[in-house]
């Protein structure tokens, strides 16, 4: 319990945890349609994506965070439209957009002298996080939190049947490139906090737990959040008391969780047979 109070106590732990339930909010909150219309590729891709932006934003004198947003957006919209012109399926082209813009990434931070840490870029830098950083989580936070609030049913019928969705009125279109784009911005949230690398566990894990849990969509929302937070306070704790890496040990917390959840489903699927 002592460890648990330094979370809050010490300042660079106090913003370490208040970076993490920031970036897992919005992830936690999207992870449920993600995991129910497939589109778990789609956060990994983009979240790798994200690296040439950064090295491009950094070359022009720009936010970083706007390089990294316009980059994994642009890369999302880019595979859509190879997606509609084109006979290659849909996970080639996200495999081959999304690999190529890492490389990418890749030979322009190592091109470039700079600032640019790429360890911090791609696992995170927790304990090191900065106020305009807590800024961005926050709002990217808010924002996800209210279109979700508002618009959660939409967006469950648009992950089930776009062909009703269209029928019923919704702007199919309109709604995935918003899907895109709260993606986008979660990833770029979670840039500092988690790095590219492992925000895909956060936008992922949580929806997988609570699809195995739960039995109804707005359950299996309030798992996936509960899920997301808990771990996250967990392996923030578990991180000081183990002295590691706390977004490596959020994510090993989370997978955990998964594992036990699937046991318990595996258990249940037993007992009724």
């Amino acid at each position: 319990m002592e460890t648990l109070a330094l979370l809050w106590q010490l300042p660079f732990l106090r913003d370490a945890t208040l970076a993490a339930l920031l970036v897992a909010l919005p992830c936690a909150l999207l992870s449920p349609f993600l995991v129910l219309k497939g589109y778990s590729l789609i956060g990994d891709a983009i979240s790798h994506a994200v690296l040439p932006g950064v090295a491009l934003a950094y070359i022009l004198g720009l936010p970083l965070i706007a390089g990294a947003f316009a980059a994994g957006m642009g890369s999302a919209l880019l595979t859509g439209w190879l997606d509609r012109h084109s006979r290659v399926k849909r996970d080639t082209l996200m495999g081959v957009v999304f690999a190529g813009m890492f490389a990418a990434g890749l030979v322009l931070v190592a091109a470039t002298p700079s600032d640019i840490h790429l360890e911090h870029i791609l696992f995170g830098n927790l304990l090191g996080v900065e106020p305009h950083e807590l800024w961005t989580a926050g709002a990217v936070a808010a924002s996800v939190s209210l279109v979700i609030g508002l618009r959660w049913r939409d967006y469950l019928l648009h992950a089930f049947d776009l062909i009703q969705a269209r029928a019923v009125g919704l702007r199919v279109g309109w709604m995935t490139n918003a899907l895109l784009a709260m993606i986008s911005a979660a990833v770029v949230a979670a840039l500092g906090a988690v790095g590219i690398i492992l925000v895909i566990a956060l936008l992922i894990t949580p929806g997988a737990v609570g699809f195995l849990v739960t039995r109804s969509f707005g359950a299996m929302l309030l798992a996936s959040v509960a899920t997301a937070l808990l771990c996250t306070v967990a392996g923030l704790w578990l991180s000081v008391t183990l002295d590691s890496a706390p977004a490596a040990t959020i994510v090993v917390v989370l997978t955990a969780a998964f594992l036990v959840a699937l046991a318990w489903r595996s258990l249940r699927r037993r007992a009724r047979t």
